[in-house]
């Protein structure tokens, strides 16, 4: 899969997760082998709440559990990111 496919697809995954559709926004992050995906994973797992699966996904990224004050911040920072990309 090209790098911009991965990113159109974790693109996709927030957009979901923005519009409550977390399954299947999970479900394209698990499948990800690509960095920022860790990051979707981890602000899931904080939205559902399991916040010690939620700081496990971040300690994979560069993110920390308590850098956004709420999930649709860190969303559109995620969406930035990856439009960076």
């Amino acid at each position: 899969m090209s790098t911009q496919t991965q990113l159109e697809e974790l693109k996709q995954a927030t957009r979901l997760a923005m519009a409550g559709q977390w399954d299947a926004a999970h479900n394209i992050a698990q499948a990800s082998g690509h960095p920022v995906a860790n990051w979707i994973h981890a602000v899931l797992h904080k939205i559902e709440p399991d916040e010690g699966n939620s700081r496990y996904w971040y300690a994979r990224t560069t993110h920390r559990y308590e850098e956004y004050e709420t999930p649709e911040e860190e969303w559109q920072a995620i969406l930035a990111t990856l439009s960076e990309l």
